[in-house]
């Protein structure tokens, strides 16, 4: 891999900063809410303990963020880059989370776009799980050109296997 999958990325009103050990009680603050994780494949994420499972495994990924409102610096959620291959040219996008004061904001376009211009530089094709009952993050996805294309079992970091659909994006070539 030529290119880092943690970059500092922003427009004129979001942040994604490299997420750092010291970021977790922010963090955390945010996912806390069991509705954050209601249609999620891993309900209990909001405890504790699941959590921190949740936050080693994002710091081991080497492409987690913490998303920040410029404005407020206020942590919003997380998202990350992670099962980058090159021979399939593609990286994946997810883990994301946002609190529920951010939803129906049109906060995760910006922060999807914001991602997709950066990588898009440096692969053809994007992938994303989404657990199979995760309506709401299915539709955000489908809203911003992701098409599904297949279903596997996903094994999360220290969670149990959960059926998952895989979306797509592909790089928009210039001609």
């Amino acid at each position: 891999m030529k290119f880092s999958i943690q970059p500092v990325l922003e427009n004129q009103e979001y942040q994604l900063i490299p997420l750092q050990q010291g970021d977790f009680e922010s963090v955390y603050e945010v996912a806390s809410d069991p509705r954050v994780w209601e249609q999620h494949p891993n309900k209990d994420r909001y405890k504790r303990e699941v959590f921190e499972s949740f936050f080693l495994g994002a710091m081991e990924s080497g492409g987690a963020f913490k998303i920040v409102e410029k404005s407020s610096g206020d942590v919003l959620g997380s998202t990350r880059f992670y099962n980058y291959s090159e021979e399939e040219n593609r990286i994946f996008i997810g883990y994301t989370f946002y609190g529920t004061k951010s939803w129906g904001k049109g906060i995760n376009p910006q922060v999807k776009k914001l991602m997709l211009d950066y990588i898009f530089q440096f692969v053809d094709k994007v992938h994303f799980h989404i657990g199979k009952e995760n309506v709401r993050s299915q539709t955000a996805l489908e809203r911003i050109g992701g098409q599904r294309i297949a279903e596997e079992e996903v094994a999360y970091f220290a969670e149990p296997t959960r059926t998952n659909f895989v979306y797509e994006i592909k790089k928009e070539n210039d001609s």
